[in-house]
């Protein structure tokens, strides 16, 4: 017997009284598909919700909560559903809880340096908002230009830039959260120290909507940085480009804004999307890496600083991009791998974990390895930087499903191990979800799993809220 009770006219009915008909979607096959999946390729992963609700105010969630926590019935948060690990699947149908109209920028404090925005604002829109005010905010992954900044806090995404400025939960100093039985609790605001209390806010972020729905962010902000470049940095091997990583920051005695690495298949493939002539044609890797400063003469010593040890350390050829023109088409490479390697076959996983920054070059060597003995296409690319290395796995076209799908389990958990060998782990960004929860013991303890449950347990005692998320109760 389901743990679950199905939404019924009544609540329907329940719903519409809370947030109106028109933000009601309920026996529409087209628009629930909508909210069935997240950008994971794999429709296996996909699940259909009962009912689809668009709030407006945290007293439109609380009410929806309350009603779903009295009646048992699960609810999923969901902002742009650009994720990677099926966090914003209703796995076990119910309500959809999507936040895209809560989209306002609430408040700019220049002289706080922070902003205040509503979950469902875009995150390129954060930092359009601010430009005028000579600051920025860092914490924004890859996907700026589509993902939501509630699921970014979700998340805890990252990006290219955390080399530098570190990953979302540095920059999150307030919430306002609605938690699972519909109490609405202010966590944090604009100051830079607290320590009254538990740390909630950091439990909340990265939570990938299982222990509250957030409302209201608070973000500290930066100066806008006053002048930038890039090198693209080509390398004869692989060996070579990721060893040069943690070269650059110790000998160089520079930490870039972002060191970004592509492998020949990545590359090639990301200018054939383009219908660009491939960058740096001779080399098996290359590293993206991008300067930032207070003044063009500071940017210019650290880009010579660092184009010397990459130099060193057997750079074939260094292009330095010190204008927007030129920034924006090395950039436009990186930007586009991901999506150029998802039109080479429906069947793959995007994978993204992360090691310790000096195990980079046994990672990427471990992969090769582990494409050798499958032969599966395992192209490599991401935050050389921060140790989170994005592996593409995919389907061999000869391959028949049967083959994949018995096959896929056995490449993930070898990779997984692989990773944990060498102090890392399954995720660096995209999350847990359910697509990658059967691992999750791979790489925590039965007592660190059993921690996390007692939390899930106190806060959200009926499992209501994005239930079969991270970890199994």
């Amino acid at each position: 017997m389901s743990a679950y009770n199905p939404v019924t006219p009544d609540d329907i009915r329940a719903l519409v009284r809370i947030v109106g008909p028109a933000h009601v979607v309920w026996k529409d096959a087209e628009k629930l598909e909508a909210c069935s999946h997240d950008e994971t390729p794999d429709r296996r992963w996909a699940h259909m919700p009962e009912a689809v609700v668009r709030p407006r105010s945290a007293d439109e969630i609380a009410d929806v909560l309350k009603l779903a926590n009295r009646r048992r019935i699960p609810v999923t948060p969901r902002g742009a559903g650009s994720g990677l690990s099926g966090s914003a699947v209703p796995l076990h149908g119910g309500i959809v809880l999507h936040l895209d109209r809560m989209n306002r920028i609430l408040e700019v404090d220049r002289e706080n340096m922070v902003v205040v925005v509503e979950p469902g604002v875009v995150t390129n829109e954060i930092n359009e908002a601010l430009r005028p005010a000579g600051l920025f905010y860092p914490g924004y992954p890859m996907s700026l230009e589509s993902c939501h900044i509630g699921g970014n806090v979700a998340m805890n995404a990252g990006g290219a830039k955390a080399v530098k400025y570190g990953v979302t939960g540095r920059y999150v100093l307030g919430l306002d959260v609605v938690t699972p039985s519909g109490e609405v609790v202010q966590l944090g605001g604009k100051r830079v120290k607290d320590v009254t209390g538990y740390d909630l806010i950091q439990l909340m972020v990265g939570s990938e909507g299982t222990l509250g729905v957030f409302t209201r962010i608070t973000l500290r902000l930066l100066p806008l940085p006053r002048a930038s470049a890039d090198l693209l940095c080509a390398f004869r091997s692989v060996a070579e480009a990721v060893r040069a990583v943690p070269r650059m920051m110790t000998r160089g005695a520079v930490i870039p804004a972002a060191i970004e690495f592509m492998d020949r298949d990545a590359l090639r493939a990301a200018a054939e999307y383009l219908n660009e002539p491939p960058a740096a044609p001779d080399a098996e890797a290359v590293l993206l890496v991008t300067v930032e400063g207070a003044s063009v003469e500071a940017v210019e010593r650290d880009y010579d600083a660092l184009g010397r040890e990459v130099l060193a350390a057997g750079a074939i050829e260094v292009f330095v991009a010190d204008n927007r023109a030129t920034s924006e088409r090395v950039w436009r490479l990186r930007r586009n791998v991901s999506e150029a390697l998802s039109l080479l076959s429906r069947n793959q996983s995007n994978e993204d974990i992360v090691v310790p920054v000096a195990e980079i070059p046994r990672l990427v060597e471990g992969v090769q390895a582990l494409s050798r003995k499958w032969g599966l296409f395992m192209p490599c690319f991401g935050h050389a930087g921060d140790g989170n290395m994005h592996v593409r796995i995919v389907m061999d076209p000869a391959w028949t499903m049967e083959r994949w799908n018995t096959a896929l389990p056995e490449v993930l958990k070898e990779l997984y191990l692989l990773t944990a060998a060498l102090g890392g782990t399954i995720s660096g960004e995209h999350g847990i979800g359910h697509k990658r929860k059967a691992y999750v013991p791979l790489v925590l303890s039965e007592a660190h799993l059993n921690l996390m449950r007692a939390v899930k347990r106190a806060l959200d005692p009926h499992n209501i809220l994005n239930p079969g998320k991270k970890f199994d109760l």
